[in-house]
């Protein structure tokens, strides 16, 4: 069998005749840019996720860069975040002229809440926390919220991975990125809401910091050709909304069938890789299914010969890449993100993707187990 890491290709010919008709309605409007759909996409995610304002923005690495700056932060001021999530986490940061301080994460691959603590508590400087809830799963943002509101230090949620995965917060159930100070979603295409290109979204319930974002999309501009501030080109087209306003009304089954997936997957798998846990107070919505092993690299030659879909996130942690050298991170600081690096396997994660192809990844990884015990 031939199964792809992702299959973008199965929910198209679902959704093929509808995806037409509303191109066509969009390019025959003659609004592309900053029109109807744009509106109607944030009015939508705004009620889904539970916030006041939803600002659609061009991707989901801008949507940190704005959100951030929205916030206040700026040069010199120090934001914590984790050394294991994508590079736009922490390049977000240097690009206004912050400084990451990395902290480890625990087993599950989310920052470890109680270092992020300590850190706060050995260092008054630090402005701002970016949690990412990574692969889907939510980190525990009670906890994180208390320490930082405590301590009066800003939360920007990284709910790239995430959209639609909960948490319990004060006896409620609340989505992710609704709970700092502000949150992003990224609509890559291969996210659990994506789009046909690249789309973004800040997200608060501040008025201030949703106006600001609106104004930095726009090259800090309110009116057109007045620029209250120096700004960026960075507005999500009509097309892109276009497109996730039609995926929108299917995304909670969406979910649901990756959340079932993965309860397959760690039920066919058995304790043959280390399987994703998921924490009785928070959900994850599997955005991947990553397993662990110490065979990583064997594991992956194998699967890829059968034919079987395979990515690594992430080989090299943040505090390890080159361009960050100059926060002067050494091996060994972050001992597990590391292990991590070294450790996780995602295998084939969609909503369309069928038992049967579920028991042969699951088969074929047993097998090659088997074969090396």
């Amino acid at each position: 069998m031939k199964i792809p890491l992702f299959d973008l290709t199965r929910q198209y010919k679902e959704l093929r005749n509808e995806m037409i008709k509303k191109i066509d309605e969009t390019i025959s409007s003659g609004v592309v840019i900053m029109g109807q759909n744009v509106e109607e996409i944030e009015e939508r995610i705004a009620n889904y996720i539970g916030v006041k304002h939803a600002v659609a923005v061009g991707n989901g690495s801008d949507a940190l860069v704005l959100a951030l700056q929205s916030m206040g932060i700026g040069k010199g001021d120090k934001v914590i975040t984790t050394p294991y999530t994508f590079f736009s986490t922490a390049s977000a940061i240097t690009r206004l002229g912050g400084i990451p301080i990395f902290v480890d994460v625990g087993e599950d691959f989310n920052i470890n809440v109680d270092l992020v603590e300590k850190k706060i508590k050995s260092d008054k400087s630090i402005k701002a926390v970016i949690p990412v809830h990574l692969f889907g799963k939510s980190v525990n943002m009670e906890y994180l919220k208390s320490v930082c509101d405590r301590y009066g230090v800003k939360i920007l949620e990284d709910a790239a991975q995430s959209i639609g995965s909960e948490v319990s917060v004060g006896g409620k159930r609340v989505k992710t990125a609704s709970i700092g100070d502000a949150g992003i979603l990224s609509f890559f295409p291969t996210k659990n809401l994506g789009a046909y290109g690249d789309a973004g979204m800040v997200l608060t319930n501040s008025d201030e910091i949703a106006d600001k974002v609106k104004i930095l999309r726009v090259h800090g501009s309110h009116q057109k050709y007045v620029h209250e501030e120096i700004g960026y080109n960075s507005r999500m087209d009509e097309m892109q909304a276009a497109i996730l306003n039609v995926k929108f009304p299917h995304l909670d089954e969406w979910i649901d069938k990756r959340i079932n997936a993965a309860s397959k997957y760690s039920e066919l798998l058995g304790d043959a890789v280390v399987c994703p846990a998921v924490p009785k107070d928070r959900t994850h919505v599997f955005h991947q299914y990553v397993v662990r092993t110490e065979r990583r690299e064997e594991l992956r030659e194998y699967l890829t010969n059968e034919g079987v879909g395979t990515a690594i996130y992430y080989p090299i942690p943040l505090h390890l890449q080159q361009c960050f050298s100059f926060l002067n991170y050494k091996p060994g600081d972050f001992p597990v993100a590391e292990k991590l690096s070294k450790e996780s396997l995602a295998i084939p994660m969609f909503p369309e993707i069928t038992f049967e192809e579920q028991k042969y990844v699951a088969n074929t990884i047993k097998k090659f187990m088997e074969e090396r015990s």
